[in-house]
């Protein structure tokens, strides 16, 4: 008993690690949204957009600096707190802070802002439909391995038919029934099978690959890597509801591509708004709080009269001459003055109003304008030969969905005359009615036939799911 739960373990966890590497289309399409480096790049890209805005938006506040200054003087100065020459080395310290806030600049901020704004609004769009062409992209590779999947099954059908009566026609060539010619010839159609059969492998391992690649997957770590095969069926009236102008009007909606153009013609054009803001005269206000000290800068304490000295003058006596004058010789008692004691006495403030009006700067202005001007045309420009290309894809799109679904139903009535015409020369082949190489040519033809069906049928799907995608359909199968 224990040794069949074991084994019952052991198979279910085989069953889920087949599961785990079967994927349908929706995993693969997220998968490949999650894991693609171009995509992060172009996320990455967007957020310089978004920083730009922000920043854009905080540029109208006013600034606000500070600053402070740590000075040792040598030599002879004025000093600057105290008005006196000093000779000696002076220590001298400066604090400030100071602000500026732009008025009237002609809306050129304003419009810097919208302008930043759709240009990440266009980004957004344009990483969207990034992550769009990347489902299609993995859409495209998804179908390719079902179809050549389904392409290596006729293959290994037709090798197995070849196996079978090759085995039959030796034990007959043996009996005497059939010449020896037939089995030569069955070997060398078996051998060709044999190619084929490679190649198809070959062309299926090759899809897988490029789908894993897609998915950013390393494929020797994805052993049994394997997708869902869903039942397709054609419908012939799928292509009936909808037309080349419908789906036109839907992209023109839903279309991140579409959306993107926009935005950039709207940034475009308030690029130019704001070109010409700059021709308009700029009014600004500054203001500014500063302080400092000096070493010279000292509280009088105290002034001493310690005698009397002859002063630099004379008083003219008369008849008794010139007489002498003396003076009392004080002496000054000071003090260092307490850091703290700057921010009552030095502290200066200011408050300014600067008008700049632009007259002539080497037509700087000028050819700014004109420049904003020739992008914004540009940028219409850029959005009608959007437009024009989308309708034309849509509609090249649409006559090869429509094309291809008559190329299926031709290949499936091919199909059934190709079965019926193989069953008769198999019939005939077994009762030595018809040759070797008739038999092979029939079978030949219904290989040809099966594997034009299955291509027209996965172009058609293909096809059919690009009109979706340009309908805002989500890729499903």
């Amino acid at each position: 008993m224990k040794y069949l739960l074991f084994g019952c373990i052991i198979s279910l966890a085989y069953t889920a690690s087949s599961q785990s590497n079967t994927w349908t289309l929706q995993q693969c399409v997220e998968y490949a949204k999650k894991n693609n480096i171009s995509l992060k790049q172009a996320e990455l890209s967007n957020f310089i957009n978004k920083n730009n805005t922000n920043q854009s938006k905080a540029a109208i506040l006013p600034t606000i600096n500070a600053g402070a200054q740590h000075t040792y003087n040598f030599g002879r100065t004025i000093d600057r707190y105290t008005n006196t020459f000093a000779n000696t080395q002076v220590l001298s310290q400066n604090f400030y802070i100071s602000s500026n806030v732009v008025l009237w600049s002609g809306l050129a901020q304003y419009n810097n802002i919208k302008a930043n704004e759709y240009n990440f609004l266009s980004g957004t769009e344009n990483f969207l439909q990034q992550q769009n062409d990347l489902s299609l992209n993995v859409a495209t590779a998804y179908i390719n391995v079902i179809f050549t999947d389904e392409l290596l099954v006729v293959s290994k059908n037709q090798y197995t038919i070849s196996r079978q009566q090759l085995d039959r026609t030796e034990k007959l060539a043996e009996a005497g029934s059939v010449a020896k010619s037939a089995v030569f010839d069955l070997r060398s159609q078996m051998a060709n099978d044999q190619v084929n059969l490679t190649n198809a492998e070959n062309n299926y391992q090759l899809a897988l690959l490029n789908l894993t690649q897609l998915l950013n997957l390393r494929i020797d770590t994805m052993k049994n890597f394997s997708v869902i095969k869903p039942d397709i069926e054609v419908l012939n009236y799928e292509l009936e509801s909808v037309s080349i102008q419908k789906i036109y009007e839907e992209a023109l909606k839903n279309q991140h591509s579409v959306k993107s153009a926009s935005y950039g013609l709207m940034a475009a054009e308030k690029n130019l708004a704001v070109a010409k803001g700059r021709v308009s005269p700029t009014l600004s206000m500054t203001g500014s709080l500063g302080t400092g000290t000096s070493g010279l800068d000292k509280n009088i304490d105290a002034v001493n009269i310690v005698g009397r000295e002859q002063a630099p003058y004379f008083v003219d006596a008369g008849s008794a001459g010139i007489i002498p004058v003396y003076q009392p010789k004080t002496e000054v008692i000071s003090s260092p003055k307490p850091f703290a004691d700057q921010f009552k006495d030095n502290v200066n403030k200011s408050v300014g109003f600067t008008l700049s009006i632009p007259l002539f700067n080497g037509l700087q202005t000028y050819t700014g304008v004109q420049n904003a001007k020739i992008n914004a045309l540009n940028a219409k420009y850029s959005q009608d030969l959007l437009a024009q290309n989308l309708y034309k894809t849509i509609a090249q799109a649409y006559v090869n969905a429509r094309a291809g679904l008559n190329k299926y139903n031709a290949s499936k009535a091919a199909v059934d005359a190709a079965e019926q015409a193989f069953g008769f020369a198999e019939q005939k082949f077994n009762v030595g009615a018809i040759s070797s190489f008739d038999f092979n040519d029939a079978k030949t033809r219904l290989q040809t036939a099966q594997s034009n069906l299955v291509q027209a049928k996965y172009d058609y799907v293909f096809r059919l799911k690009v009109l979706d995608f340009y309908q805002g359909k989500p890729l499903t199968l």
